[in-house]
């Protein structure tokens, strides 16, 4: 049985949270990740730099956050992606990158958004902060 173009669409969301927030919680390597987001359509790429370059601004991220988070991802300073997000304020046109730049693009900004998200922990109680404590619940 094949999904609806919208369900597909709300299915295909709900794994780009849930690969980023494990990512963001140390279940799974921004290695790993990254293989995830490469073996993606180009168009699907595009999805995801767009949903996580929106989970960054919500994470409400700093200068120091793009700085570090750009340390973590293993991204030169001077690639694209690292400059504009560290730009203050921050630039979000990552989908819009030429295609070869996409991977260090994922790498940027999910790593950026480690650091905001961890930043952000202690003061904010949505679940999805803390998928280990969720999944060992009954």
């Amino acid at each position: 049985m094949t999904e609806t173009s919208s369900n597909s669409g709300h299915t295909f969301r709900q794994e780009i949270g849930r690969v980023v927030d494990e990512i963001a919680q140390a279940l799974r390597t921004l290695d790993d990740g990254a293989g995830w987001f490469s073996g993606l359509a180009p168009t699907r790429r595009q999805e995801v730099l767009q949903a996580v370059s929106g989970y960054a601004m919500q994470a409400h991220i700093t200068p120091a956050d793009g700085q570090a988070g750009v340390a973590k991802s293993g991204v030169k300073p001077t690639a694209n992606p690292s400059v504009m997000i560290c730009m203050d304020p921050p630039r979000y046109g990552f989908a819009s990158l030429p295609a070869d730049e996409h991977v260090k693009a994922f790498r940027v900004l999910v790593s950026v958004f480690t650091v905001a998200d961890t930043r952000r922990k202690g003061t904010c109680g949505h679940a999805w902060h803390n998928l280990t404590t969720e999944a060992e619940q009954p």
